[in-house]
């Protein structure tokens, strides 16, 4: 109860807590800290490369574990938002999602440090796409559970306390990589792999004993191709929500053409690897909070906001680029860390928004239909770095400069949704 009331005070602010409120703000927070600690412990982008490029798979492996790891978790989630729906009680997906990456981050561990490097790389893509795909039934299932067990808000400052806690603990993993008091050893790697797991298990337990209300399930009429697609038709503030959150991919994608900028040294070193981490760690502990609190204000604002910081930052990092060639690995981290705080932002508000907007109680909907929409366009967002081969990272980061500008002016066509629950 003590750590439930505290929990609820953090993001609450100085309300009253009631005691199952409380424990319902507290089990998400809980939960949401530990997977978002195992999401940067097993990091696709660096963690996984590097081990999978440690114990000797091909690059062609490494190559496509980004695109399966965002693309997977978010594909699949129209055809699952219908089983979902129609279910009473919508937390055993959450678990089960969770409890599945836990299983398939063990798995990641076992080929890491048990078979030889062709076989593991093909064993680590395969449990990669299986986390993934139990990460899409998270996804689609988790905005409904939250629209429905916490009060708006008070929303946008769960996802930021656990982002902050998270963070912390990703930060203290940079420094025990960065200072070598972690041995920089494919064992060591694949044993922080294996407790990545352990945490995603662990998130299941927790999960699975939320005080969630019944929800009255949906009819299967509801599901055809039509009726799926509708709201797109028919809800302008979703084709705007959509249209924006697609033109502010460019803050996820960004990261890897940053470090581009430093050549070749800056991805061969893993000091690098250690400070690129503490670069977008720190970006995650001092903005996610603030971030979460913003969009709990209005989450158009803060949309807009992160999509104009991106901006002026992938364009300064693309003019610097062109200026100086390749750039110091401390200038670039500056960059990941301006950068990454313009992420969470993005991140934040995306998130608040759909879940506080008026779905006439389609969430799941909203939601699959949004995240398999923007699924899409990631898989297609591989061809920057097709065309990054071809002209060079600062061409590159201009270009997401120009869409992050442009994710921001959309985003200033998004209605006040707070304002609008609030009245």
């Amino acid at each position: 109860m003590g750590f439930a009331k505290l929990t609820y005070k953090l993001t609450a602010g100085s309300e009253a807590s009631d005691p199952k409120a409380a424990r319902r703000v507290a089990t998400h927070v809980t939960a949401l800290t530990a997977t978002k600690l195992a999401d940067g412990l097993i990091d696709p982008k660096l963690v996984l490369a590097w081990l999978m490029n440690a114990i000797g798979a091909p690059g062609y492996l490494i190559g496509v574990l980004v695109p399966v790891r965002e693309s997977g978790s978010l594909l699949p989630q129209l055809v699952l938002a219908q089983r979902i729906e129609q279910s009473r009680y919508r937390k055993y997906y959450w678990a089960a999602g969770s409890a599945l990456q836990g299983l398939a981050a063990l798995g990641i561990a076992a080929a890491a440090l048990l078979l030889p490097g062709v076989m593991a790389g093909w064993v680590i893509l395969g449990c990669l796409a299986m986390l993934a795909l139990a990460r899409s039934a998270c996804s689609a299932s988790y905005k409904d559970i939250l629209a429905r067990t916490v009060d708006k808000g008070k929303r946008g400052s769960v996802s930021g306390t656990a982002g902050t806690v998270a963070a912390s603990g990703v930060f203290l993993f940079a420094i025990l990589l960065s200072t070598g008091l972690l041995p920089r050893s494919p064992m060591a790697i694949s044993l922080v792999v294996a407790v990545s797991g352990l945490l995603w298990l662990g998130a299941a337990a927790v999960f699975a004993r939320l005080n969630e209300p019944e929800a009255e399930p949906q009819s299967e009429e509801g599901f055809s191709p039509q009726e799926l697609l509708r709201p797109l038709r028919q809800d302008s503030e979703l084709r705007r929500y959509i249209g924006t959150r697609a033109l502010l991919i460019s803050t996820a994608l960004a990261p890897p053409f940053l470090v581009m900028l430093g050549g070749r040294d800056a991805e061969s070193g893993f000091g690098n690897l250690g400070l690129l981490v503490l670069a977008s760690s720190i970006a995650a502990i001092v903005s996610s909070y603030i971030w979460g609190k913003l969009s709990d204000r209005s989450s158009r604002q803060t949309l807009m906001v992160s999509g104009a910081l991106s901006a002026v930052t992938l364009a300064a990092a693309a003019a610097f680029g062109w200026g100086e060639g390749v750039v110091a690995s401390a200038v670039v981290a500056c960059f990941v860390f301006v950068a990454q705080i313009a992420y969470q932002g993005a991140r934040a508000g995306r998130k608040t928004h759909l879940t506080d907007m008026d779905t006439d109680g389609h969430t799941s909907v909203y939601t699959a239909l949004s995240n398999t929409m923007i699924g899409v366009l990631l898989l297609l967002g591989g061809g920057f770095g097709l065309l990054a081969d071809a002209v060079g990272a600062a061409p590159v980061l201009a270009l997401l400069a120009l869409l992050s500008g442009l994710g921001a002016a959309l985003g200033s066509r998004l209605s006040e949704v707070q304002e609008d629950a609030e009245g």
